[in-house]
């Protein structure tokens, strides 16, 4: 009975690994095919999502391997915090993109002295991308702002799922119409 229940609580890390695989394939696509390139706030709330991966692929093995219940509820805790670190970082940006606050050193674009080097050795133009400058939006919230409200979802359900008892009724049930 313990192995089917953990099998039930095994679909959400792989739903985790699935829409963070997703979020990072959008980012890319932005960075790609519309010519965006990401500011340093953008590549950090990148990472959070290449966490999210890893301890989604742990918790598909440790279901896999060695399922416990205790196990799984860890794992679903730990991709809450994840989330939500993913969360209070995309407010930070969201903040710094509607100056409420300045953003970090490496996202301003200020007077740089070019006399010091040679920018061809480098292969051409360099560009600073500035994180307080919304490069798109949908529905008023930018890239950031839609991080934040995935991000918060995606850690609610996680924090959900981790504090949820195992009744061995499956985790969702079809209802009759």
């Amino acid at each position: 009975m313990t192995q089917v229940l953990v099998r039930h609580r095994a679909i959400w890390p792989i739903a985790a690994l699935l829409i963070s695989a997703a979020m990072l394939a959008t980012a890319h696509a932005f960075e790609r095919f519309a010519d965006m390139a990401p500011c340093a706030l953008c590549l950090r709330q990148r990472e959070v999502y290449w966490g999210a991966i890893v301890l989604s692929v742990c918790a598909v093995a440790a279901a896999r391997w060695r399922p416990t219940p205790t196990a799984m509820r860890a794992f679903e805790a730990l991709l809450g915090i994840a989330f939500l670190t993913g969360a209070v970082l995309a407010f930070y940006h969201v903040g710094v993109e509607y100056k409420w606050w300045l953003g970090p050193r490496e996202c301003a674009a200020g007077p740089v002295n070019l006399d010091a080097f040679d920018p061809t050795a480098l292969g051409g133009a360099m560009t600073v991308v500035r994180c307080d400058v919304v490069a798109w939006s949908f529905l008023g919230l930018s890239m950031a702002g839609w991080n934040v409200v995935i991000s918060i979802a995606l850690a609610c359900l996680s924090f959900a799922l981790a504090l949820r008892e195992d009744t061995g009724a499956p985790v969702m049930e079809a209802r009759d119409a």
